[in-house]
């Protein structure tokens, strides 16, 4: 089992050197992906600017740990680059079990998505009926940390369209409800100032293409 536990760490760390080195030295491909057909997906994709961009890959809400991510970075980019913060660039993917995170209040009190994703809301410790990261944060995290606050300083933030299909038709099997109406209803909930996504894998492969360096975020 140690075995096979120090094998898959090397592998994840293989792999996100391997994404680092990408996203750095994508100079080339950007210029190559510019010359494809423009999309509403692409031009999300080019929105992320700046001198030094990182891509977090969102798979887990991880207590909104990514949310701390994305604020440190912003924090203490400036300081390290002597740069302004407008030239830190931040994506956000939020794919695989994180997917609540793009959606209001209403679906997680409507389909019991602290429950079903098990999600606590800090505030009081019990499956969240609420977004408990998008406008407000719990101690011991900040309050700038919030995801619309972070959103409001430049941060771009995706949703997984594949997450929301999927995770949408279980929910919707566990509620006796049709798939397709709790789908549209999650599509038409997903907060402001989110974009959509194919899927969050071909999110974070466009962008480690424009030179966005990839951060796995949990």
């Amino acid at each position: 089992m140690d075995q096979m536990n120090e094998l898959n760490r090397r592998g994840f760390l293989s792999f996100t050197a391997a994404a680092a080195t990408i996203g750095l030295a994508a100079a080339a491909p950007a210029a190559k992906a510019a010359q494809g057909p423009s999309t509403a997906f692409t031009q999300w994709l080019d929105s992320v600017q700046g001198t030094h961009k990182v891509v977090l890959d969102v798979r887990e809400p991880g207590g909104g740990m990514a949310n701390a991510w994305a604020w440190v970075y912003l924090f203490t980019g400036p300081k390290a680059y002597e740069m302004a913060e407008s030239d830190m660039g931040v994506a956000m993917v939020l794919r695989h079990n994180a997917i609540p995170l793009a959606l209001n209040d209403s679906p997680w009190q409507k389909y019991k998505l602290g429950e079903f994703f098990k999600i606590d809301d800090p505030a009081t410790g019990k499956p969240a009926v609420r977004n408990p990261f998008y406008a407000t944060m719990s101690e011991p995290l900040l309050p700038d940390m919030a995801l619309q606050k972070l959103i409001e300083r430049g941060v771009k933030v995706v949703a997984c369209d594949m997450a929301i299909f999927f995770y949408s038709g279980l929910v919707a099997k566990a509620a006796g409800a049709k798939h397709e109406d709790v789908m549209a209803d999650w599509n038409a909930n997903v907060l402001p100032g989110i974009a959509h996504a194919p899927s969050g894998v071909v999110a974070c492969q466009g962008l480690g293409e424009r030179g966005c360096s990839y951060i796995y975020a949990g």
